[in-house]
């Protein structure tokens, strides 16, 4: 008789309860303050309940009981959140400072508006300083990962790159790095985010089209029309 051989069976994902405890746990070892965040956010709803439940539902059980059990989910759902939100900013601290986290937090927290790729366009190979650039509402923004004193020409050079084939885009300078007036990690989404708004969809698309096309090719972009001149026409007609 033939053996049988015994299949190896891959090891089982933890449940999703198993998984939040270890986000947990990963949360609690790199952040001090977060189990203080933690219950404040899962007790002040159910504080706020009670408080409601015995001013507006004092006689009645039925009220008072959905109250709490209001509190309680409202609680809950407030606790994802701050850990959604204090175990990202963990995870960060982990790898701020090493080559290529700002591709990282491109690539994983860019908010709606905003695109980027997780590969640098221009690297310092003595250094491993990178340059960034994402498109978005905000116009096109440059990050430079490293000190800024080694970044900021980088940035310039980049820009004066831009300036040739895109000349009516605000272009914004970000570093990410050691420098006291540098970005944190976990807030340069945040930041991008608060650009003021300069671009509609469409011209996002074309600028980024352009863009990805100089990079591709290594030559200069197709001429074509200039998407901010071509929104100022349109609102000279209107």
């Amino acid at each position: 008789m033939a053996r049988r051989e015994k299949k190896t069976k891959a090891p089982k994902e933890p449940g999703r309860m198993k998984q939040m405890y270890q986000v947990f746990q990963m949360t609690r070892r790199y952040d001090n303050l977060a189990t203080w965040f933690f219950l404040l956010a899962f007790l002040l709803p159910i504080l706020i309940a009670l408080a409601l439940a015995f001013l507006l539902s004092a006689g009645n059980v039925l009220g008072f009981v959905l109250y709490i059990v209001s509190g309680v989910m409202a609680g809950l759902l407030a606790f994802l959140i701050v850990l959604g939100r204090r175990a990202e900013r963990a995870a960060y601290s982990q790898i701020a400072g090493q080559p290529g986290a700002v591709g990282a937090v491109l690539k994983s927290s860019l908010r709606r508006g905003w695109t980027a790729s997780e590969m640098p366009i221009a690297v310092s190979p003595k250094t491993q300083d990178a340059v960034y650039r994402a498109v978005g509402k905000g116009g096109v923004a440059l990050i430079g990962e490293g000190p800024r004193s080694r970044t900021q020409r980088m940035l310039e050079d980049e820009r004066r790159k831009l300036v040739r084939f895109l000349p009516n885009v605000p272009v914004h300078f970000i570093y990410v790095g050691p420098d006291a007036e540098s970005v944190a990690l976990h807030k340069l989404a945040p930041t991008l985010g608060r650009l003021k708004k300069v671009l509609r969809k469409p011209e996002i698309l074309a600028i980024s089209n352009r863009l990805t096309s100089l990079d591709k090719n290594g030559l200069p972009i197709p001429k074509g029309i200039d998407p901010m001149k071509a929104r100022a026409q349109r609102s000279q007609r209107a």
